[in-house]
């Protein structure tokens, strides 16, 4: 009956493992955190960009001199221990799984993974390494004269969920540890799988840790019985390191490493399309068997045109006000139709944006001033309009130092002013995952939350070179943890496959969003990126179920649908009063 029962717990609720590229520390630290707070277990692997973190019991006398010269950030974290270093060449897990409490439960999950990491290493070709009395964490020649550490080990567990997790050394820059007492340790040396002979890449020992991930969580040690769920970003995804953080000299195997043959990796790539095509291929993409640029639209995807007096006025009133709309700039299929309804989706900050979306059509020349008068403008607009419902959003700015953050504060607050009665939705950039900046937005305390991942984790490096799939959940959950309604999209078409948006569909859930759109992905030019295909409406709906089994409140999915496309209807069927998930209690820290 137990066994059972495990292998039923276990074919519902696999392990997802994530590789995720080089991701900034704090937005892996708040990736972690809403992961902590929504469902399911997972394992982020990564690498950090230079950086060194101070665990609860750290002492300031173990930062020395050096720090302030290593280019490397100092950051405070919720987990236990001392002082340790992270950086490109290092591997960092963070197993966010559920702990069965009870006498010495956080001590055990500490254990569970040192084995992990001791297998690992096995499996790698390094032999004896264990454990050394006193000291948590992995280490070389543990019971000989000379221990080294190779693999640090910091967790924090809140009511029955853990946080945080190893840094195992492959080859990263080890003068870096120089500067710091290594986990309050003075007197013992810190390794590396490099150092200590062993060449194997970051991505082997990808696939080596994800080989006997299912250690983690298995239940009553049924470690074949639980299924791992993995997804990698594309080997190009160290798009968040600094310029002089060095790259691993390699990454992991797999979906995300599978380029496709031709002198450009799948096949020649049109001079328009470089660099987008050369990323593409990265990231697995074979262009040959792309959709043509005057390859005939299936009739599903031909929207209805609709011009009569109200998409007339409308359009003459944002003309007047010197207002821009995302329904114009991003050239929306369904421009007409909500025109015609009397709703449009306003753009703000401009309308020129500083990334270079390869899906998207906004102007991305030199970014303009900020117009002072705007959020009156937009709040007039709407008053005119008598909306009930209004949808704001805005180019990224990253030549702003708060990322246009406070004239989405403004706009909702002249709205609020004007039209009282009005839900404002709010879709925002990422704004570099600043806090300030994106508390700014929250405290505006707009109805709806909408921050889009837009394509699956294994493409995002290529679709939007300047954002990160961990960066954007992270600012989700930041909104769901700040009592935000939240909303996230992604359009297909770009190259995905159906499981990764089963995946991302998953990550969003964990995260608490709310509402999710999906719609296909149409070419705006032959400048952008090519439609590797196009998805039925039948395969939309199935996704639409997909999410709404997960627990999505509310996915609208079809061809046509886009991020703001019945967005009143959709706020209403996730229910506008959903609140924020409740924090957990500190129940154990442990570690380093």
């Amino acid at each position: 009956m137990i066994g059972q029962l495990s292998s039923d717990i276990a074919a519902a609720s696999p392990l997802r493992v994530r590789w995720l590229g080089r991701v900034r520390y704090e937005d892996a630290s708040e990736l972690q955190h809403a992961l902590l707070r929504g469902g399911g277990d997972y394992l982020l692997l990564l690498e950090h960009p230079h950086v060194y973190t101070l665990g609860v019991r750290a002492k300031a006398d173990h930062l020395l001199d050096g720090i302030a010269s290593s280019g490397a950030s100092v950051v405070r974290a919720d987990r236990g221990g001392d002082v340790t270093y992270h950086g490109p060449g290092q591997l960092v897990g963070y197993p966010i799984v559920d702990i069965a409490l009870g006498p010495g439960a956080v001590p055990a999950h500490v254990h569970r993974i040192e084995q992990l990491i001791i297998d690992v290493l096995a499996d790698l070709g390094l032999e004896g390494a264990g454990r050394l009395d006193g000291y948590p964490g992995v280490w070389v020649d543990a019971a000989g004269a000379s221990p080294r550490k190779i693999c640090a080990i910091g967790v924090r567990v809140q009511r029955g969920r853990s946080m945080h997790g190893f840094a195992l050394n492959v080859d990263p820059d080890l003068s870096m540890f120089g500067n710091i007492v290594p986990c309050g340790i003075p007197d013992k040396a810190v390794t590396s799988l490099s150092a200590e002979g062993i060449g194997a890449t970051m991505a082997e020992v990808v696939d080596a840790v994800t080989a006997r991930a299912a250690q983690l969580v298995s239940p009553f040690g049924a470690v074949a019985a639980r299924r791992i769920e993995r997804q990698d970003a594309s080997p190009a995804a160290t798009s968040q390191a600094p310029a002089a953080a060095t790259p691993s000299a390699a990454t992991p195997s797999g979906p995300a490493a599978s380029v496709a043959s031709g002198p450009d990796g799948g096949g020649a790539v049109p001079i328009e399309l470089r660099p987008l095509g050369r990323r593409l291929a990265a990231s697995g993409v074979d262009l040959r068997s792309s959709v043509g640029m005057r390859e005939r639209k299936p009739e599903y995807i031909r929207a209805p045109l609709k011009i009569g007096p109200q998409v007339i006025g409308l359009r003459s009133m944002l003309r007047e006000l010197g207002l821009v709309t995302v329904c114009e700039e991003a050239g929306c299929p369904n421009l007409s139709e909500c025109w015609a309804d009397g709703t449009a989706t306003f753009m703000i900050n401009g309308e020129r944006c500083t990334r270079a979306c390869g899906f998207c059509l906004v102007d991305t020349s030199h970014p303009l001033p900020l117009d002072p008068a705007e959020p009156e403008h937009v709040a007039e607009a709407v008053a005119r309009l008598g909306l009930a419902h209004v949808v704001v959003t805005g180019v990224a700015r990253d030549d702003l130092g708060d990322g246009g953050a406070e004239a989405f504060a403004a706009t909702i607050a002249a709205i609020r002013r004007r039209s009282p009665g009005a839900a404002v939705e709010v879709l925002i950039p990422d704004c570099k995952g600043d806090e300030q900046a994106l508390r700014t937005v929250f405290d505006a305390r707009p109805d709806v939350l909408n921050h889009n991942i837009e394509t699956v984790l294994r493409l995002q490096r290529a679709v939007r070179p300047s954002a990160s799939y961990a960066r954007s959940l992270s600012v989700l959950g930041r909104a769901k943890a700040a009592g935000m309604v939240t909303k996230s999209g992604m359009i297909l078409g770009m190259g995905e496959r159906e499981d990764e948006v089963h995946g991302a569909l998953a990550d969003l859930r964990a995260v608490g969003v709310d509402i999710v759109t999906i719609g296909q992905y149409l070419r705006p030019t032959k400048r952008h990126l090519p439609v590797a295909r196009w998805w039925r409406p039948e395969e939309f709906e199935a996704m639409a179920q997909v999410g709404r089994a997960l627990g999505i409140a509310h996915v609208e999915a079809s061809p046509l649908t886009r991020s703001s496309y019945h967005a009143r209807e959709a706020a209403a069927g996730a229910g506008a009063a959903a609140t924020a998930a409740g924090s957990r209690t500190a129940t154990g820290i442990a570690a380093s």
